[in-house]
């Protein structure tokens, strides 16, 4: 069906919003003869590619150090197979010795840590295995993961046109690039390692981590770093062919080195930033690219550790990185050895009741029911004059520029969920709707301001809040630390909130004074407003699938101890058109 659907858009037969190609319904259809033959190969690859979250940026400390017992494989190089200044554009020299296979575990290589490997790798064994521990150890297939690219890449520069050598490229990532002949060198030696154990190599799948460098500053995407800014939407439809080009290419390249007949699919994240949405229209256009879902649900490096400081909270902790791997190592098994045709929790139809009342929504539900979850995450809203800006991640925009008020968000059925609104949308005007935002809500007024106490030699300041914080404060702790917000006019003061204790009938809320952020002096008497560290929404799917790893980094939040959570959330979106009709169905 999925297919069928993306031939009939291709030949222009189906009217499509602009943000992404029309979805098609999931379905299983049966494993491909040659997708469910490459699982069974003796070492079989999973190729990464991408930038900082692909690399394990900032995660630290590593969540697993060492031998998982899965049976899974990295080069005793590592899994980041591509380092500066060693024989970076030169690949083909890499010393022989460098790629036997050996136990796969995260390691640290200066600011980089933990990566996707483990959880990927190790999941999708243990489920090919049922569980089976002990046996999978020296059962095939034993799974060796490699990545080659660099934190902060664009596409161009990630692909086979390796324009960080171009003489255009600024100083400061001006390089010698190789990071896609890194890629195809790693499949030849894997390949020639296998066979001199007696072994057959095949590449399963790809893994794309990429978007965020190619993100312009005006909301659209930047093909390069000396070309001019492509707007929405040309800028994610130049960004859509791209990927579509480069997973080709991809495929192709690798095929040719492994001997496989069938194309290699990729599996690719949602990410945060203008790519994202594009991404998702390179998976509804190309039948080899698969949308695993956005990773907003996962815990950002500011709740990381190294050498005193803490990581960015664009980046992923330790634990965000393994438990994402596991996220996509789901989807891998459902397509590959299940044959099911996936779809991301999305939305399909927005139109509003006869009332002009509510907006009803029809969603791709992977595993249905949908779910409204506020215990996991707080309830996502922005308060506003007689209901919400946003709620639950949702927020309506009128042609004008207006934002209806919504009062509730409410799940109707298995796949539809209800907006209610606080009045009648006015008729004659074209609405859309668009899922994701930061807020989580007031926190009460500054009643106090005051020095704290040194962490780790670094000063923090305290805020005070009489009586007690909203209940769902406790979901924003639980997950580790988060942003609180003050804003006046044009103005703002943004701090990362580490530590929320109750002292003598008061909130106090502890940051430390290096991640404040914003030139608005913090006084008695402003609103505090709590921001999650991404962008997110409360709808998620009631996917049963139980990850192998838990919550393993005691040093934040309450979840230690808890397994990931393999839930489906909704992916990020934008512009979608909400129709003048009663649910067609």
């Amino acid at each position: 069906m999925k297919r069928l659907l993306r031939l009939i858009a291709a030949i222009g037969l189906l009217a499509v919003p602009c943000f992404a190609e029309q979805p098609g319904t999931k379905k299983s259809v049966g494993p491909d003869d040659r997708d469910a033959a490459v699982l069974k190969a003796p070492v079989v690859g999973l190729w990464l590619m991408g930038q900082s979250l692909c690399e394990g940026a900032e995660a630290l400390p590593l969540v697993t150090p060492s031998d998982s017992g899965w049976g899974n494989f990295a080069f005793k190089r590592g899994v980041r197979t591509w380092i500066a200044g060693d024989l970076d554009a030169e690949p083909e020299k890499r010393e022989e010795g460098q790629f036997e296979f050996v136990p796969l575990a995260a390691a640290v290589f200066g600011g980089l840590g933990e990566t996707m490997a483990n959880g990927l790798a190790d999941h999708l064994k243990a489920s090919l295995m049922m569980g089976d521990h002990a046996r999978a150890k020296n059962a095939a297939p034993h799974f060796l993961v490699a990545y080659a690219g660099q934190g902060g890449r664009m596409i161009e520069e990630l692909s086979i046109a390796d324009e960080s050598r171009d003489p255009r490229t600024p100083k400061y990532k001006f390089g010698k690039g190789g990071f896609y002949k890194t890629s195809l060198d790693d499949a030849r030696r894997a390949k020639k390692q296998a066979r001199a154990l007696g072994k057959e190599f095949a590449i399963a799948a790809t893994v794309w981590m990429q978007g965020e460098a190619n993100g312009g500053l005006q909301g659209g995407i930047a093909p390069s770093r000396w070309q001019p800014e492509l707007p929405y939407p040309v800028g994610q439809q130049w960004y859509r062919d791209r990927l579509i080009a480069y997973r080709k290419q991809w495929s192709d390249d690798l095929r040719a080195i492994t001997g496989q007949s069938g194309e290699i699919p990729m599996f690719t994240y949602q990410t945060l930033a203008a790519a994202g949405e594009a991404q998702l229209m390179a998976a509804d256009r190309d039948p080899q690219i698969y949308m695993v879902g956005p990773h907003y649900m996962v815990p950002s490096a500011v709740n990381s550790r190294r050498a005193g400081k803490h990581g960015a909270a664009i980046h992923l902790a330790a634990d965000g990185e393994r438990w994402y791997g596991e996220q996509v190592a789901k989807v891998v098994r459902r397509v590959l050895a299940d044959g099911e045709d996936w779809q991301p929790l999305r939305p399909r139809r927005a139109w509003i009741d006869n009332a002009r009342t509510s907006v009803l929504v029809e969603f791709a539900v992977p595993r249905p029911p949908l779910v409204i979850d506020e215990r996991f995450f707080p309830r996502e809203q922005s308060e506003t004059e007689g209901g919400f800006g946003s709620l639950c991640g949702f927020q309506l925009r009128g042609a004008a520029g207006t934002r209806p008020t919504l009062k509730t968000v409410e799940v109707e059925s298995p796949t539809r969920v209800r907006l209610q609104l606080a009045s009648a949308l006015p008729s004659g005007m074209q609405y859309t709707l668009s899922y994701g935002q930061s807020y989580a809500g007031k926190l009460g007024v500054i009643a106090g301001i005051r020095n704290g106490p040194e962490s780790e030699g670094r000063p923090t300041t305290e805020l005070v809040i009489d009586g007690d914080l909203p209940a769902w404060v406790k979901s924003l702790t639980a997950e580790g630390a988060f942003n609180a917000q003050t804003v006046s006019g044009n103005n703002y003061a943004q701090m990362v909130i580490r530590s929320v204790q109750r002292v003598h009938g008061s909130s106090v809320l502890r940051f430390e004074n290096a991640e404040r952020r914003g030139d608005l002096p913090l006084a008695v008497g402003q609103t505090l407003t709590a921001l999650r560290m991404f962008a997110y929404g409360n709808l998620r799917d009631s996917d049963p699938e139980e990850a192998i790893y838990p919550f393993a980094d005691k040093s934040y939040g309450t979840r230690a101890g808890q397994r990931y959570p393999l839930w489906n959330w909704c992916v990020l979106f934008s512009g979608f058109p909400i129709g003048e009709m009663e649910d067609p169905s």
